[in-house]
């Protein structure tokens, strides 16, 4: 059984999912962070498919990087990175048979995230 990444982005400023958000998705080891995807958020605020899945989705450190300060700024809020610009999420993988859903809960000023499935 193969699992998969995916990801979700809400507003919680605006009460509302997060679209058009840009992120990017790095695998991290030792040397350095090597780029794995890019893309933006569709209207709910996901990614229009699986990040990462099969035999591209494996054990080991990823990173996202979601871009809220142009999401802000675009949507026109006053306090568009005035705090928060990038928010970067380090996390690990141990079981790459399982599926891993990072959701992402974001204001100008504040984030939560959490491991979803």
């Amino acid at each position: 059984m193969a699992g998969k990444l995916s990801t979700h982005v809400l507003d919680t400023a605006n009460g509302r999912p997060a679209a058009h958000m840009r992120y990017q998705l790095f695998w991290v080891e030792e040397r350095g962070e090597v780029p794995m995807k890019s893309g933006t958020t569709n209207a709910d605020g996901r990614a229009d498919g699986p990040l990462l899945e099969g035999e591209r989705f494996g054990a080991g450190c990823y990173k996202l990087i979601f871009h809220v300060g142009d999401y802000f700024a675009d949507i026109g809020h006053p306090d568009a990175r005035r705090f928060l610009d990038r928010v970067p999420l380090v996390f690990v993988v141990d079981d790459a048979t399982k599926n891993y859903h990072v959701p992402l809960l974001v204001s100008p000023w504040a984030y939560s995230t959490y491991r979803g499935s």
